[in-house]
């Protein structure tokens, strides 16, 4: 009993063991949870803080996974003004490049902007906590240089610099960046067709009145949208009419809803009386049928209305008239009585005469 039992539990270890071996193999064939990143930092003034030694990489290296002991640090700038879609995929391009990437996201000030592109929807700093928070970034350059200086490319330790392969002609040059690609430095990202910050604008300024009417209802004054005295009364007044409608269509609505239901119960109604109808004649029936009572109070009707006729004309009466030309019809005949005057003193009355006045 003694060696059953030792043997007994060597089985159960065993296969404890053989349980666990195996729940190790299926979390290593898992694929690692991705857990929530913390926002990107802000570069330093000095430059890249790293003390790693930067050593000159090739296109042809970075995209085979080298060096191993540093990422490939691959800077992208731009206005990024609105931030959308279209600038997340081309920095999650950026950051796909190469198999081991540090992603360097530069964005020029507002001054700069507005000296070489125009004015902008939303602020620098705007503009920089909307970057950080994107997961494709790692760093964010603030007041970043319209025009990539070697200087800068060393201060922050830039290995490549990512951006679509348009020419961009700005600040009296046919295309920035034509010095980076001399250099094969550059690497080319697609653009996304159909988005773009200007896209945007071009939106709201073709649904201008759109927008100012919303803004004006959600409590924005007309100072504050920049609106005159005539407008403002003008949206007021689209905004009444709308209303208008919309209360008249809710109208519209309702009544044809409440029609329907109207005509829902008439058919109930209908159909409940017929119910009713086919319920009461089949009782009706069952109760005065051929063979209950209403034969019987029919068949006494009956014989109380024959009781109660006139009498028929006799069988034995003549057919004929003696007017001629003239057809008779049938006509109930009543007892007659023939009343006489008393005859004159001393006439003489025949028999059948005296027989009639002795009945």
């Amino acid at each position: 009993m003694v060696n059953r039992r030792r043997n007994g539990s060597r089985a159960n270890g065993r296969a404890a063991r053989g349980g666990l071996q195996t729940q190790q193999e299926q979390q290593r064939k898992r694929p690692p949870i991705k857990a929530l990143r913390e926002p990107a930092i802000f570069a330093k003034r000095s430059g890249s803080a790293s003390d790693t030694p930067h050593d000159k990489v090739t296109l042809a290296q970075a995209r085979r996974g080298t060096p191993a002991h540093r990422p490939v640090r691959v800077y992208a700038d731009g206005i990024y003004d609105l931030f959308h879609s279209g600038h997340a995929r081309a920095l999650m391009q950026a950051k796909n490049l190469f198999p081991n990437t540090q992603l360097i996201v530069g964005v020029c000030s507002d001054a700069l902007t507005h000296k070489y592109k125009g004015y902008t929807v939303m602020t620098e700093d705007e503009r920089y906590e909307a970057l950080i928070h994107c997961r494709y970034v790692d760093e964010v350059v603030r007041d970043a240089p319209w025009t990539i200086t070697s200087e800068f490319l060393k201060k922050h330790k830039i290995d490549f610099v990512a951006h679509d392969d348009i020419p961009y002609t700005s600040a009296g040059s046919e295309d920035v960046y034509k010095h980076i690609k001399e250099a094969g430095m550059f690497v080319a990202t697609q653009r996304t067709e159909g988005i773009s910050t200007s896209d945007l604008i071009t939106r709201i300024v073709r649904n201008y009145d759109v927008y100012v009417r919303r803004n004006l209802q959600r409590g924005y004054t007309a100072q504050e949208l920049n609106v005159g005295f005539i407008k403002e009364k003008k949206f007021r007044l689209q905004e009444q009419v709308d209303r208008m409608k919309e209360t008249v269509r809710t109208v519209e609505e309702k009544s044809k809803h409440l029609v329907h239901r109207v005509e829902e119960k008439s058919h109930d109604l209908i159909y409940k009386w017929e119910e009713k109808s086919r319920e009461f004649i089949r009782n009706f029936l069952e109760l005065f049928g051929p063979d209950k009572a209403w034969y019987m109070i029919q068949e006494r009707s009956g014989r109380v209305l024959q009781a109660l006729s006139p009498y028929q004309s006799p069988s034995t009466s003549p057919s004929s008239s003696p007017t001629r030309g003239r057809s008779t019809s049938p006509v109930t005949h009543w007892p007659l009585l023939r009343f006489r005057s008393p005859p004159p003193k001393g006439a003489s009355v025949s028999s059948s005469e005296g027989d009639e006045g002795e009945m």
